[in-house]
């Protein structure tokens, strides 16, 4: 390897960085530093839109049965989780994209493909005639925006030194996770106007307790368009390939024998996937539970709070030890989910409603634990993803020679490129928990008559994320202490 170095000012827009060493401190205060905080400026509002388009439908379809659309309870559930089904699934391939086609380039071509959900569901909901299959295959490809986080965070991985790593995945991360509260948010404004004039196409009449009103549902979809168009133009000529993070599909399975893949698969999938989860399911969670309350008023709070403390997560992580926070985060997630429980109604007839609380049902003190509950998966998201970087860069380290300062750069690459590979294929994992949470409500209400059941289910998942954060990175003999 060279060690020829660019100046970040002489860096073309979109080139290939031949020499990038971001553990080197002379390298990274003189030139690394401003190379990476470009790139994660530029990721983090592709990977924005990514989630906003993923969750496009956890809004749109509570408003479908009033525009006439014909479809059932389960129906609209499906609606509400297909695209993480299929998001999660396109992660897996995802994960393994960046050290195969760059960075840069794939950031670009998967910001644009998002082009093809946006555009579809905005033709799809003017017509209540839309067949119920084409509607399913729309929200299927809202996947495409799930896929993005894996290559996401697996390319920030790149360029950040180890001691930085936490923060920047928890920026990324996190403010891209903020597409999910602002869809929420701006869908039910920007519906309510005629924004785009006739370009936008002609509004749909809704009823509800006997008032007709216009809606443009179309606009939910169309607003994300432009952006797409120009955050993958950006992205295109303004980010950069890292020469060194090139590696074959081969390099990165060896993740697939180390067990600490798997066991930050379970961990993550315990705090991200319960943040998407909780987020795909909430509106409708609310609506079922608490008839005369309106769930879009309040549904996108939960996920605001969780992607904005996100980054603190990370940064608590950095200070105070990734292990530690992780534990007491799940402990606390137990916790808010008994509070949940507390404070469902108990007169639906629910065959595991608790014998204690409120037999109405608190909405107050209901959605204020689903804030607990998304603040700390946000803490969780941002922990975990420092965990990864740590692990398996150290597992590679102590491995190689201490004295041998070529064995150790190359133990820090191989560890690099294996922690980017497993903070993709755990966000793969961790994505199904977008589509099992609000399936495992809609499946306990029909079995059980209230999602008591599903939520006791979360509590014992969570137990079982203490025991192994505990067992593999917290105790004093810990294999990997981080």
């Amino acid at each position: 390897m060279s060690s020829k170095t660019v100046a970040p000012e002489r860096a073309r827009p979109g080139k290939t960085l031949a020499v990038w060493t971001p553990e080197d401190k002379a390298f990274w205060a003189s030139q690394g530093q401003a190379i990476a905080k470009l790139n994660l400026w530029l990721s983090v509002p592709a990977l924005f839109l990514a989630f906003a388009i993923w969750q496009l439908w956890s809004v749109v379809a509570v408003n479908l049965p009033l525009m006439g659309f014909k479809y059932s309870t389960n129906q609209l559930f499906w609606l509400a989780s297909a695209p993480a089904l299929s998001g999660a699934t396109l992660r897996i391939f995802y994960s393994f994209m960046v050290p195969l086609v760059g960075g840069r380039r794939w950031t670009a071509i998967s910001t644009a493909s998002l082009l093809l959900p946006a555009i579809g569901i905005g033709f799809a909901v003017q017509d209540a005639n839309t067949p119920y299959p084409t509607m399913l295959m729309l929200a299927l490809l809202c996947g495409l925006g799930g896929g993005n986080f894996s290559s996401s965070m697996a390319n920030i991985s790149f360029f950040f030194p180890k001691e930085r790593k936490g923060s920047a995945l928890g920026v990324n991360a996190g403010l891209g996770n903020l597409g999910v509260s602002v869809v929420q948010f701006l869908s039910p404004i920007i519906i309510s106007v005629g924004v785009f004039g006739v370009l936008g196409g002609e509004p749909q009449h809704i009823s509800k307790a006997g008032q007709v009103s216009e809606v443009w549902a179309q606009n939910a979809a169309f607003v994300w368009v432009p952006w797409i168009a120009l955050t993958a133009a950006a992205a295109w000529f303004f980010m950069n390939d890292i020469a060194d993070a090139k590696a074959s599909f081969a390099a990165q399975a060896a993740i697939f024998r180390n067990k600490h893949n798997w066991v930050m698969c379970l961990l993550y999938l315990g705090t991200f996937g319960s943040f998407i989860g909780y987020a795909a399911g909430f509106p409708l969670l609310i609506k079922s539970q608490f008839k005369d309350v309106n769930p879009l008023a309040y549904a996108w709070l939960g996920p605001l709070v969780g992607a904005l403390i996100r980054p603190v997560g990370g940064w608590l992580a950095d200070k105070l030890g990734g292990a530690r926070v992780t534990l007491w985060n799940f402990v606390v997630m137990a916790l808010a989910v008994v509070g949940v429980l507390y404070f469902l109604p108990k007169g639906a007839g629910s065959a595991f409603a608790l014998p204690w609380g409120p037999v109405e049902g608190s909405f107050t003190g209901f959605f204020l634990m689903f804030l607990v509950l998304f603040f700390t998966t946000g803490v969780g998201n941002g922990s975990t993803f420092r965990m990864i970087p740590v692990i398996f860069i150290d597992l590679k380290t102590r491995r190689a020679p201490r004295n041998d300062e070529l064995a150790q750069a190359q133990a820090v690459k191989e560890g690099n490129t294996e922690s980017a590979a497993v903070l993709g294929f755990s966000a793969a994992v961790a994505a199904y928990g977008g589509f099992f949470i609000p399936k495992s409500y809609g499946s306990s209400i029909a079995s059980t008559g209230g999602p008591e059941l599903a939520l006791l289910t979360f509590i014992a998942f969570y137990l079982l994320c203490i025991v192994a954060t505990w067992w593999f990175y917290a105790r004093r003999d810990a294999d990997v202490p981080c």
